[in-house]
């Protein structure tokens, strides 16, 4: 068992509560805790949710920041396992929400059919998804310019930071936001990305074709520089030929700290009414 103490705890939780359970997948440069607020808005709308971390995450900003060597060497699919480990201690199906590289490990989890239903928000480009636009490449150089970042943990300048996740906002905010959320995270799983296409076996293959798939809605921030809307756009297309309910949905103005910032709460109530008219109902 890979699950921590308190990963259990909200898995107990939710198991005892009979509720319909949500789980939140975070990605890169962010720790569970980010969706807090996403998790009280579920909560007061009749949902059990829980939010594991990537194995081994710090359970705290201030603790990941004193010890940013812990997040080197997470791939795909061992952070992949871990959800579905979660996921498996759960009594009922959860719906499944995924920011970034969380929205690809969503996606890879509707894929393999435990899934009530699933959100993806600006999900990172699994093996299939073709375009990489200039934005989507300079958001991924401060990893990408290096082999060596492959075997190490990243921590962005508030310059790339400011670049990748916070355009759309003003300088002020943008402090903010890297000041209270990010953490290092691991260069690997980049790499993996920007080779999918080129591995027939890459962990970021997604089987879009699945048939117990379920429902699922892609959320495209429009501003996004690090997953900008052809990316965001081909995910969803290739989900689209899958006989399950497929949706798109771009937020006008919005980047990809769209889940964190100012505005976060148009994103998860957009995620809350998917899940709440194409999942299984509350208790």
């Amino acid at each position: 068992m890979s699950l921590s103490e308190r990963e259990q705890e909200e898995i107990d939780r939710a198991n005892e509560s009979g509720r319909q359970p949500v789980a939140f997948v975070h990605g890169l440069w962010l720790l569970s805790s980010s969706w807090d607020r996403w998790r009280t808005l579920f909560e007061s709308n009749g949902y059990a949710t829980i939010a594991p971390g990537w194995p081994d995450d710090p359970e705290t900003v201030a603790e990941a920041r004193d010890h940013p060597d812990v997040f080197a060497h997470k791939m795909v699919q061992a952070v992949t396992d871990h959800y579905l480990e979660a996921i498996a201690a759960l009594t009922l199906k959860p719906g499944v929400v995924g920011h970034s590289f969380g929205g690809l490990i969503a996606q890879k989890i509707a894929g393999v059919g435990v899934s009530a239903v699933t959100v993806a928000v600006d999900p990172a480009p699994g093996r299939g998804v073709l375009p990489l636009p200039a934005s989507a490449l300079k958001s991924g150089s401060p990893i990408l310019g290096n082999p060596a970042n492959a075997r190490r943990s990243v921590t962005l300048t508030f310059e790339e930071f400011t670049y990748g996740w916070a355009n759309a906002l003003d300088e002020a905010e943008a402090r903010q936001l890297y000041d209270e959320f990010h953490v290092a995270a691991s260069g690997v799983p980049i790499f993996q990305a920007a080779a999918a296409n080129l591995n027939p076996f890459s962990e970021t293959k997604v089987d879009f074709k699945a048939e117990n798939r379920g429902p699922i809605l892609i959320i495209s921030g429009e501003n996004d520089h690090t997953v900008p809307h052809a990316i965001s756009y081909a995910a969803y297309k290739k989900h689209r030929k899958n006989v399950g309910v497929t949706e798109f949905t771009e937020l006008a103005g919005r980047g990809h700290s769209l889940t964190i910032d100012h505005g976060w709460q148009e994103v998860a109530e957009t995620a809350l009414d998917f899940v709440r008219a194409n999942g299984p109902a509350t208790a």
